[in-house]
């Protein structure tokens, strides 16, 4: 039950910090933020908040100095639209996904060229030796033949004899 409540205030903080960021801050080093995740202690004191940044690292580092000095206003804020008892103070994150998903791309680009790689090699190989030297062709013996046939034939005299 705790779990489900610390999800509704964390869903409900997400909301209310990415329509206010939309609204927009009087802080020219804000950059394009997108809010990512909200996590929230169970005794709904405090608040983790995920953010990522379009731009370059200075950008980056712009926008986390813009948050950190609007923490109270957005607390306030989120104090407005939230209807706990406490207000949960805010920190603000950088969130990694996208070094993430870059390094995840580059890391599954590799792959694919090695794996082009081996291919490349695979399809000019040839066996070291016999195709499958484990196989060997059948090869029939026409006397094993009728020599099974003459063991049926004894076999069939050999009833008949003991069902008369």
């Amino acid at each position: 039950m705790a779990g489900e409540r610390q999800a509704r205030v964390a869903d409900r903080i997400r909301v209310v910090l990415a329509e206010r960021l939309e609204k927009g801050l009087r802080d020219p080093r804000l950059g394009f933020v997108t809010i990512t995740d909200v996590k929230v202690t169970g005794d709904l004191q405090h608040a983790s908040v995920f953010y990522t940044v379009m731009g370059d690292d200075a950008l980056r580092a712009d926008t986390a100095a813009a948050l950190k000095s609007a923490t109270g206003m957005l607390r306030t804020e989120v104090g407005k639209h939230l209807n706990t008892r406490l207000t949960p103070s805010l920190e603000f994150f950088l969130d990694a996904i996208p070094e993430n998903a870059d390094h995840i791309a580059d890391l599954l680009r590799e792959a694919r060229e090695r794996d082009a790689a081996v291919a490349g090699l695979a399809a000019g190989a040839t066996y070291a030796g016999d195709a499958d030297p484990y196989v060997k062709p059948r090869e029939f013996d026409v006397d094993a033949d009728e020599s099974d046939a003459e063991i049926d034939e004894d076999l069939e005299d050999e009833n008949d004899e003991k069902s008369v």
